[in-house]
């Protein structure tokens, strides 16, 4: 087997433009050009951005030209101004309850003032940078703030939907809604429900036509249905007004309170501000997960985006429009649609000055009611089950509920006032909140801390550890992420007196890497008795009683919590040195366990309360207890499981000695186990002791109900891929196959592998699972060998199972056919090359499966092609780039912009 392969080169000679020597070159022509990519994007926005504006000015009870105005000026003003280049800016469904409200008390003309000086102050806080401040409401408060605004639309329009007017607070709308529904009107109802059924259908329709059709955007498609079948037939119900433009009313002076007006402008400007700061933040993360496209777009400047977002409300609120914000589905739309710069915004802008100048016969050809339907949808989508889920986990339910029914029924500023008052006071209850416990197990005293370590704490703690009697052994288990300086002096002084007395004392923490020193005055943060604080975050520990004549080894060793046997960056702890008598003796006994054996790792994320911790990391460094330890300067997350135990002791113990470490690790070296041993054990009994608890109820489930996985997920064999930690799954999600280099033997093929064809036919026609994954990765030791092989020779297992890569080999060496490669970059060499061929021909064997070619046929599985680079920690997923172009790995990024 010929190992060689032909060399593609892309570069192709130019010539090179050379100007008179001794003379400047010619400045390059400056011409206004617009990116094909951009042209597109900005029909696709105004696309969805003409039927939303007048919605929401419908909404708001504003002029429905407003709407146009307010869209269009967002569009030119703040795409040129702005500091988020493909965010795009309009009359927002976050801002309608607050302009309603307006436009109720002081009337059109004074809201636009309002919106005028809102832009202002939006102005003065961007020369004084204050953007990133923002940032710091809690999600939960915006995310409340959001559903509330979404309630009181969908409240609102369902009235006009059914063909009423409705009120002008939530609680009169909820009161006439029983009357409404008595007097339905047909033909708004109709037309309504054509819109919502077109809204809702439109982007599910199946197929390659219908991936085509869904280009188009649903709004546009629900409108434009909704406003033909009215026309045609002859459905009698109000319609857009769209009056002369000469007619527009323009901004006045502001008339009504001055405390009413200064908080209406206050009002304004933090849903404003807040809305597209947030927006921006999530346009950057929407174009991180494009390939290529970060190198061309500079990420946002908030500060200049408020100042864009003020001048653009100063020039909308003078033309009569209403107040302008970032939009989030007009912004993804933007982006997914491969906007390149800010050129799509503003030509979006221009659609919408030539659609309110030139297209208003058609304009009032469309049904209010069909409006209503459009805005009703977009408020109840902004009560969100994906925030509502993050709220949960994270606690902070009483924030968003408190928010939410805030803006409800008193306003949107009464709202997040008191929302910020209740995260306050939720963290200060969470700081403050420290339950203490303490109880005796088999002569041993435990004495478990839950939660934050504070001076509020001292007094309690203090209590708790007076209680232990003298002389005993105690396990005092710190279940926080913070100690302060009051409580680390406390404990530590309790520790040395009771060391001193004939006590041991073992500290357990969530996360190793810090620890205490019972001999060592050394403080949290300084490290030499300067105050300060620390995270509640220690190594297990023996602290000797009497003398103290042994040294115990710090396992200060921090590696990544799913390396329960730390096989890496971890060194040896410096042997203690010799010391006479029979202490010396014992100690020179068993020999000490390398650092690197420690476990405390946990499994993966097999459950979200398991998994939903945050990854720290740090370097690799051990310790000895007589050194004073150097405590971490940062506030690092708790885990949820993951805890370190004590080192091996002797057999024989006695006074001055260490205390034998609680569970299987003694047993492992009681029975004379290698180090590889031990480690199993260890990792084994951490297993038992932290995560078991956790996963123990899901797993019964899943031993009563039998696994059910959705993916059969064929992979390496390679040790570098947890597949549970790339895929973030759990137990029952993924049915694994790994096997040297992820092959797939062509079924039918003489003395081929059984294994792997049962594994799929029990995977498709058992467990009916939806989808197959191969899955490749870099530095594939098995493609390397395959790549290296010669021709002949003794045909050893290992080669006789490579045969089943050599189609990849050749499917590589073919010139017909085009190479599989990485989005943004060529391959690294001719060997990760290979890696992409072979997952591509490994698609090909399993399509030629009886089992998987049936299933495909009647759409019952889909089939995936992945590929992990291990040093970059990055997933590519297959896509097909056409007919005759190849296949693509695009990069699998991180996205989150809520609509």
């Amino acid at each position: 087997m010929s190992a060689c392969v032909p060399t593609r080169t892309t570069d192709s000679p130019h010539t090179k433009r050379v100007h008179p020597p001794h003379s400047p070159p010619r400045a390059p022509h400056r011409r206004f050009r617009v990116a094909g990519a951009d042209v597109s994007a900005s029909i696709a926005v105004f696309l969805i951005a003409l039927p939303l504006s007048l919605g929401i000015a419908l909404a708001t009870g504003a002029p429905l030209q407003a709407g146009l105005v307010a869209a269009a000026v967002g569009g030119l003003v703040a795409g040129r101004l702005g500091g988020s280049p493909l965010q795009v800016s309009g009359p927002a469904a976050g801002l309608t309850v607050v302009t309603a409200d307006l436009i109720h008390r002081y009337g059109w003309r004074t809201t636009c003032a309002i919106t005028v000086l809102a832009g202002l102050v939006q102005l003065g806080l961007g020369c004084l940078r204050v953007a990133r401040s923002a940032l710091a409401v809690s999600p939960a408060i915006v995310h409340g703030m959001l559903a509330g605004i979404g309630v009181t639309i969908a409240v609102a329009q369902m009235h006009i939907v059914l063909g009423g007017s409705p009120q002008s607070a939530v609680l009169d709308n909820l009161r006439s809604l029983p009357a409404q529904l008595a007097d339905l009107h047909p033909a708004a109802v109709a037309v309504s429900a054509l819109t919502l059924i077109l809204l809702l259908l439109w982007p599910r329709l199946p197929g390659r036509m219908g991936r085509l059709l869904r280009k188009v955007p649903a709004a546009l498609v629900a409108v434009t249905g909704a406003t033909a079948t009215a026309v045609f037939a002859g459905l009698t119900q109000p319609r857009v007004e769209l009056p002369s433009w000469s007619s527009h009313a323009l901004a006045g002076l502001p008339e009504g309170p001055v405390l009413g007006l200064v908080a209406a402008v206050l009002t304004v400007t933090l849903v404003c501000s807040v809305q597209s700061l947030l927006g921006a933040v999530a346009v950057d993360k929407l174009i991180a997960a494009r390939p290529g496209l970060p190198a061309q777009v500079s990420r946002s400047d908030l500060d200049r985006e408020l100042l864009g977002q003020g001048a653009t409300n100063m020039v909308s609120g003078a033309l009569g429009g209403l107040p302008v914000a970032g939009v989030a589905v007009r912004s993804a739309a933007n982006v997914q649609a491969g906007a390149v710069s800010r050129n799509s915004t503003m030509l979006h802008g221009v659609l919408v000055v030539v659609a309110a100048l030139l297209m208003v016969p058609v304009l009032e050809l469309i049904p209010l009611a069909s409006l209503a339907a459009l805005v009703m949808a977009v408020g109840i989508q902004m009560v969100s089950l994906h925030h509502i889920r993050t709220v949960t986990r994270h606690r902070e339910v009483p924030v968003y509920a408190v928010t939410t029914l805030g803006v409800v029924f008193l306003g949107v500023l009464e709202g997040v006032t008191l929302g910020i008052a209740v995260a306050v006071a939720v963290s200060m209850h969470r700081l403050a909140r420290t339950r203490i416990t303490h109880d005796e197990k088999e002569g041993v005293h435990h004495v478990h801390v839950r939660g934050q370590l504070t001076f509020l704490a001292v007094p309690r703690l203090s209590r708790a550890l007076h209680h232990v009697p003298h002389g005993s052994c105690v396990v005092v288990e710190l279940d926080g992420s913070f100690m302060d300086h009051a409580a680390y002096e406390t404990l530590q002084d309790w520790q040395r007196t009771h060391t001193a007395q004939g006590g041991s004392v073992e500290l357990t923490g969530r996360r190793a890497g810090t620890g205490t020193d019972a001999g060592s005055g050394t403080s949290p943060s300084t490290g030499s008795g300067g105050e300060g604080v620390m995270p509640a975050t220690f190594t297990v520990q023996t602290v000797v009683p009497v003398n103290g004549a042994a040294d115990s080894p710090l396992a200060g060793c921090r590696c990544r919590p799913w390396t329960p046997w730390r096989n890496h960056q971890c060194d040896s702890p410096p042997p203690a040195a010799p010391r006479g008598g029979r202490a010396a003796e014992h100690q020179a006994g068993p020999p000490k366990e390398p650092s690197g054996a420690e476990p405390g790792g946990r499994t993966g994320p097999v459950l979200a309360q398991a998994a939903e911790s945050a990854v720290a990391s740090g370097p690799a460094r051990s310790a000895a207890v007589s050194a004073p330890t150097e405590p971490t300067t940062h506030t690092e997350p708790v885990e949820q499981a993951e805890q370190t135990e004590t080192t091996e002791t002797s057999e024989s113990t006695g006074p001055g000695e260490r205390a034998e470490s609680i569970g299987a690790a003694s047993a492992a070296g009681a029975t004379g186990a290698g180090p590889s041993g031990r480690q199993l054990v260890r990792g084994i009994s951490a297993f038992q002791r932290n995560t078991a608890p956790l996963v123990r109820g899901e797993l019964a489930r899943l031993a009563r109900e039998g696994q059910q996985p959705s993916q059969l997920f064929l992979t390496c064999a390679d040790s570098r891929l947890v597949t549970s930690m790339i895929t973030s799954s759990g137990p029952g999600d993924l049915f694994v196959v790994r096997n040297v280099g992820n092959l797939v033997p062509p079924p039918g093929e003489e003395s081929g592998d059984d294994s792997v064809a049962a594994a799929i036919e029990y995977a498709v026609d058992v467990l009916k699972v939806r989808s197959i994954t191969v899955c490749g990765h870099s530095g594939c030791g098995a493609m390397q060998a395959l790549f290296d092989a010669e021709p002949g020779g003794v045909q050893t297992p290992l080669k006789r199972w490579l045969r089943h890569g050599l189609p990849s080999l050749e499917r590589m060496a073919d010139p017909v056919r085009p190479w599989a490669r990485l989005a943004g970059r060529t391959a690294a060499d001719a060997v990760e090359q290979l890696c992409l061929t072979n997952v591509v021909e490994q698609l090909d064997h399993l399509r030629a499966y009886t089992s998987v070619a049936r299933a495909l046929r009647a759409g019952e599985l889909e089939l995936h092609g992945m590929y992990f680079h291990v040093g970059e920690a990055q997933a590519y997923l297959l896509s097909e780039a056409g007919e005759g172009k190849g296949e693509v790995f695009d990069h699998v990024g991180v996205a989150d912009l809520s609509a």
